[in-house]
Formats: structure tokens, C-alpha cells, sequence
């Protein structure tokens, strides 16, 4: 469960980098889940959400 969590956080962490989403702040729920819309994934729950801004951080 964890291991998914991870692989769909960092997909979307890519898909939002991609997209001039360079900023954790920038990157609010509603962002990431339309970019998961975007990209053909469910919506990410919270949780996933948050995983994804600490990717962004993490990758500046």
C-alpha cells in the first residue's frame, strides 16, 4: 500500500514539475488532483497530497 502511495506521489510530483509547478506552495489538493485527472490517475487522497508537496520541496 505504502509502495503505491510513493509510485503515484512521484508521478504526480513529475507531471506537476513538468507543468511550472515548482513550488510546494503552488501545489494546493485541487491542483494535484486535476493534475492526477490529467495524467489518467484516481484522485489522491490527502495523505498522497501532502507526500507530493514534500516531493517538491525536496526536489529544489
Amino acid at each position: 500500500m505504502t509502495h503505491n502511495r510513493r509510485l503515484k506521489a512521484m508521478r504526480l510530483a513529475i507531471a506537476l514539475l513538468d507543468s511550472g509547478v515548482y513550488v510546494p506552495n503552488q501545489a494546493r489538493n485541487e491542483t494535484i488532483r486535476s493534475t492526477a485527472e490529467t495524467i489518467g490517475v484516481h484522485p489522491p487522497s490527502d495523505t498522497t497530497c501532502h507526500m507530493v508537496r514534500a516531493l517538491i520541496r525536496y526536489s529544489r
